[in-house]
């Protein structure tokens, strides 16, 4: 496929028949610089959604540490 023209960027081709003409014709699927940005726009957004996670996961242990601190206070506190 590395031979073909349109392939030459990426490595990708998609055969086009056209229908008036009738001729088969190949074309680059995907574009190198296209496919870099979606992956970067992913990993991005990944590293985003582990930042607000794990947020989350701080405040909610704050949260729990806090409940098991005020039942032992209780605890003591009816001795």
């Amino acid at each position: 496929q590395k031979t073909i023209p349109a392939c030459g960027p990426t490595g990708f081709i998609e055969k086009i028949n056209c229908a008036t003409s009738n001729r088969d014709e190949f074309k680059s699927c995907r574009s190198a610089v296209m496919e870099a940005r979606v992956f970067w726009r992913f990993v991005g957004t990944m590293m985003c959604v582990a930042a607000v996670f794990a947020v989350l996961v701080v405040c909610r242990q704050r949260v729990l540490d806090r409940k098991a601190l005020e039942k032992v206070r209780k605890q003591i506190e009816s001795i």
